[in-house]
């Protein structure tokens, strides 16, 4: 039988990736193309036989392609999209396609939110495979615990994806989400974002109304309940059962037990349940709850959901260890983490802060998100950051304001990443006590990941 051919414009994105790895498992001949292809991400493409290409031509696209998938930063002007169009082929979204060939006759469980997706979203895939559900998923990062961003699935009827609210594609302005066919649906929280594709938060809460206006009414939407801006949304109409969580009258509850919230009692119907695990941070033990709440409507037992979350190993680039040692005499450690919302940043150095004590803690940012850039948050960093005890913020010359009004007695900024990196070796080796450094980007920081631990490594050996 002749495979079907389908080519995706904008493959190396992790969510188009992930779509990518299940066509391929469907039995689809893949073929793709980005602007940059790079591991590791163009690695475990190649390594599944697909085929890549780096730029957009419009060569690229196989003569006798089945279906070309246009991924959501593609827009009018890119080669191949403007080929496509000229010829009449045959060409859809991802989150359209994913809804189609994947997600049909699935329990989907979508996990979204302004903040703790794919560590949600991943922690619920782990619940269910750890209690024998071999879920599908999609999650917008590498889960520790699977080592892949993608899996099909198909033993049971469930699949776990990361329901982000970013648009579908040039030609279809609703988000991603409303694609999936959700029956359990968790809400993590609600703030303002996206500044590139949202004009406000009202923009937003439309778009999640859209969601749950998709959910049958013998699915359950999982709410943060001390969200207001989930509430709103709710306010306009729900048709779904409803399961609140976080908040003291919430279905379900926590209560920590230490103050780094590595132990705490998770609360259902009067019973308490014990968890000590890995993570730290309020916010972490929030996803939690709402992990926990969501394989609990899919019917694993709260007690051996909670157990499974002490073998839970979180996802890369969240709040991840990439370094320790004592390279001038104290004790340092690197962490690399995702955050770049001034309220995600607040709980990471919050939750840092928790677990180390009084160490010392250098965070260092790189404002990279379109919202970021624009400046929409630059007044709330200084005190997202107010618990570390010093900040090196770097911002390229894509950022659309002065970096240098940040910059104060705690907060160094810079202009350039090498200078950045000198400026944090040269504070290094005038330590005399143990230092946490956390480095926090949704992007490479051109490389200053590698170039940092190059460096300390270099002065260990």
């Amino acid at each position: 039988m002749h495979k079907q051919k389908i080519h995706i414009v904008g493959i190396c994105g992790t969510f188009m990736g992930g779509v990518a790895r299940l066509a391929k498992e469907l039995g689809f001949k893949v073929s793709g193309s980005d602007a940059n292809t790079y591991p590791p991400m163009s690695t475990q493409l190649e390594n599944l036989g697909i085929e890549l290409y780096e730029g957009y031509r419009a060569e690229n696209i196989p003569a006798d392609v089945n279906k070309v998938i246009i991924g959501n930063t593609i827009g009018r002007g890119n080669p191949e999209l403007e080929f496509v169009l000229d010829n009449n082929l045959p060409y859809t979204s991802g989150a359209q396609w994913l809804g189609e060939n994947v997600l049909q006759n699935r329990w989907v469980l979508g996990v979204s939110g302004t903040h703790g997706k794919t560590t949600t979203s991943s922690m619920l895939a782990w619940l269910l495979e750890d209690n024998g559900l071999a879920p599908g998923y999609l999650i917008g990062g590498v889960p520790e615990n699977f080592g892949d961003s993608a899996r099909l699935g198909g033993e049971t009827p469930f699949f776990v994806i990361e329901a982000d609210e970013y648009d579908t594609a040039f030609s279809d302005k609703r988000s991603k989400f409303v694609h999936y066919k959700t029956r359990t649906l968790v809400i993590n929280n609600l703030e303002f974002d996206h500044a590139d594709i949202f004009s406000d938060l009202k923009a937003i809460q439309t778009q999640f109304h859209h969601l749950i206006k998709t959910i049958p009414s013998h699915g359950q939407v999982i709410c943060n309940s001390e969200s207001p801006a989930i509430d709103e949304v709710l306010e306009l109409g729900c048709w779904s059962e409803q399961r609140s969580f976080a908040g003291p009258n919430s279905d379900w509850q926590a209560v920590k037990k230490a103050d780094n919230a590595e132990q705490f009692d998770i609360i259902y119907k009067n019973e308490v349940h014990a968890v000590n695990w890995n993570l730290i941070g309020d916010h972490n033990m929030h996803n939690a709850l709402a992990a926990v709440a969501a394989a609990h409507h899919v019917g694993v037992k709260v007690v051996d959901a909670v157990g499974s979350l002490s073998t839970f190993r979180s996802v890369k680039r969240r709040m991840e260890k990439i370094y320790e040692g004592s390279p001038y005499g104290s004790k340092i450690r690197v962490f690399d983490d995702f955050a770049h919302h001034p309220t995600a940043i607040e709980q990471t150095v919050s939750g840092l802060r928790n677990s180390v004590g009084q160490e010392l803690i250098i965070a260092i940012l790189e404002p990279r998100s379109n919202t970021m850039k624009q400046g929409v948050h630059k007044n709330l960093l200084p005190r997202s950051l107010d618990k570390a005890d010093s900040t090196l913020i770097y911002a390229s010359d894509q950022v659309k304001w002065d970096i240098h009004e940040l910059a104060d007695e705690k907060i160094t900024t810079y202009s350039e990443s090498h200078a950045l990196l000198e400026g944090l070796i040269h504070q290094l080796q005038t330590l005399d006590q143990p230092a946490n450094i956390l480095i926090m980007s949704n992007g490479d920081f051109e490389g200053l990941y590698d170039r940092l631990i190059e460096k300390l490594s270099y002065r260990s050996s």
